[in-house]
């Protein structure tokens, strides 16, 4: 935050809050909440030690309430000019919702506050960065694979539907069905096996397909998630001084002030 026309106090909040200990502090909070939050999860912890949980669960919110709070107060509506400060709104609004009547169902949310480590932790906020950047170029990749999919469900629902229906009866099942293989799923026991006792050529249906879909078009989105990932790590961090562009005011500095001193010799000559 700039220091221009800010009040002393606020930029000092802003220091404070940004504080490597204030950070490493919330994260330590987040984590103890998503702790918490799981072991309220087991009916047997809930009835030995359901207050307990709870008061620390409400503890935790309460700090990430002041931490947006203090914010607000350093940032005021510069706050609102960050992504990330959006997400922990929301995040920590949701907690705050009525736990009964129609907002029951935001309670089951709460664990979205474990998701803060990604605002707080900067490793993890680059490779969110680095997927959102690398969502054009794997639009490119999801519209083949549509179209590949596409196909080869058309093409088992009209070779294996009549024999199969549980599985390729019709174009969504087949879809389902091609999805399951995709992964590796139990694909050979369950699926493939049962098809080629019936079709013996039937591998020449699935094995192409588990190398194009399986090795090909998924190794395609982790590769563009990688070089994206490069790309913007081969980036200066915004967050770092950067000293050369320093140096360089601060020569620029030293001439003017020469510079000045030259012309105001002048004027009293």
């Amino acid at each position: 935050m700039s220091q221009k026309g800010v009040a002393p106090w606020r930029a000092s909040l802003a220091r404070w809050m940004e504080s490597s200990i204030v950070q490493k502090f919330i994260i330590g909070v987040i984590l103890l909440n998503g702790l918490i939050l799981g072991l309220e999860t087991s009916d047997v912890l809930m009835e030995r030690m359901g207050d307990v949980l709870l008061f620390i669960d409400k503890l935790c919110l309460i700090v990430f309430i002041i931490e947006i709070g203090l914010k607000l107060t350093a940032y005021r509506l510069h706050y609102w000019r960050n992504g990330w400060n959006w997400f922990d709104f929301l995040v920590v609004a949701v907690a705050v919702a009525p736990g009964t009547g129609p907002w029951a169902v935001l309670r089951s949310l709460r664990i979205l506050r474990v998701l803060r480590l990604l605002t707080v932790m900067p490793q993890l906020r680059k490779v969110v960065a680095a997927f959102v950047h690398a969502i054009p170029g794997l639009l490119g990749v999801m519209v083949v694979m549509a179209v590949f999919f596409y196909t080869m469900g058309v093409l088992a629902t009209n070779l294996f539907g009549d024999a199969f229906p549980q599985w390729f009866g019709t174009l969504g099942a087949s879809l389902f069905s091609l999805f399951q293989i995709m992964t590796l799923e139990s694909w050979s026991m369950s699926i493939v096996r049962p098809v080629m006792e019936a079709y013996a050529w039937a591998w020449a249906f699935f094995v192409p397909f588990i190398i194009i879909a399986t090795f090909t078009i998924l190794n395609l989105f982790i590769g563009i998630i990688v070089s994206t990932m490069q790309e913007l790590q081969a980036l200066p961090d915004p967050s770092k001084p950067n000293v050369e562009l320093q140096e360089t005011l601060r020569r620029m500095e030293e001439d003017l002030a020469v510079v000045r001193s030259h012309i105001s010799k002048n004027d009293r000559s």
